[in-house]
């Protein structure tokens, strides 16, 4: 159990750990991890996930999961925006290192089709990129018997989703999750139904105005959902604006348990239990 305290360190609540299932604990704006560790631990949060995204994270990345075994578990990957400055010689660097160290999974990869093609690439070309790269990731992943971190974004419509949901149909060894999941019931439902995979929450069901994704979270099967912060971004009410760190996965799981009519306990325990699970996680502390 994680003993939670207020601000004058007085006890407030044990609870089950609770485990941050995706962060970028490699970020210039972290100045000091041993302070966000002890925050975290303080707020019941006792591991994260940290995700690698580029060529110049992935040995720090390395290296952090070095220092802090007991805190830290790192996934490696080429995010989607980085499609076009991860040459093939990238990636098999990155594959061999996600090959010598052990990883929780491959992440964060995926597709992106938010932003506009960079300059030099058409849309058709850009988003033709990804889907190769993805690919190349859920067969890296297939090869080393781990799971897969997504991101898919839409600017609108669900092309994004649609083609990665294709592309992980491709690999059915490989369980995904969605990560910081904002799509819908039947996006939701056809993820865990022809997939075998799972959805994870952020900050965002904690935001006025976000009652679509809300009504999912609390709809969702338990054992398919885990609960993240994606730090140091979208940190959740009623911090949201600030700086996000791991920790903060509490105020994500408060609100699902709200949502579900459920304890936080509850909520902790099960969401634990699932990222144990998919990240082939050894047995850690409670």
């Amino acid at each position: 159990m994680r003993v939670v305290l207020d601000n004058s360190g007085r006890v407030v609540y044990t609870v089950r750990m609770i485990i941050d299932t995706h962060c970028h604990l490699v970020h210039d704006k972290y100045e000091d991890l041993e302070l966000v560790r002890a925050e975290s631990l303080a707020l019941g949060v006792g591991h994260c996930i940290s995700q690698g995204t580029h060529p110049q994270d992935w040995l720090p990345q390395l290296e952090l999961a070095r220092r802090m075994p007991d805190f830290i578990t790192s996934c490696l990957a080429a995010h989607p925006s980085e499609a076009t400055n991860v040459s093939d010689e990238d990636f098999e660097y990155m594959a061999d290192l996600c090959r010598k160290y052990p990883q929780a999974a491959i992440g964060e990869a995926g597709l992106d089709y938010f932003w506009d093609a960079p300059e030099g690439w058409d849309e058709a070309r850009y988003y033709a990129r990804q889907k190769v790269l993805l690919e190349k990731h859920f067969a890296l992943a297939e090869e080393l018997g781990l799971n897969i971190s997504l991101h898919t974004r839409d600017k609108e419509g669900t092309a994004c989703f649609d083609d990665a949901f294709a592309i992980a149909r491709n690999f059915p060894k490989v369980r995904p999750v969605f990560h910081c999941f904002i799509g819908s019931k039947e996006q939701a439902d056809a993820v865990f139904e022809h997939l075998d995979g799972m959805v994870s929450f952020t900050g965002i069901i904690t935001f006025k105005k976000t009652n679509a994704v809300q009504e999912v979270a609390a709809w969702a099967p338990l054992e398919r959902v885990m609960v993240e912060t994606d730090s140091p971004y979208l940190s959740p009410e009623p911090h949201r604006g600030k700086l996000n760190i791991p920790g903060r996965t509490r105020f994500v799981a408060e609100k699902l348990a709200a949502l579900r009519g459920v304890s936080l306990e509850e909520i902790a325990a099960a969401t634990t239990a699932n990222a144990m699970r998919f990240f082939r996680l050894p047995a850690l502390g409670d």
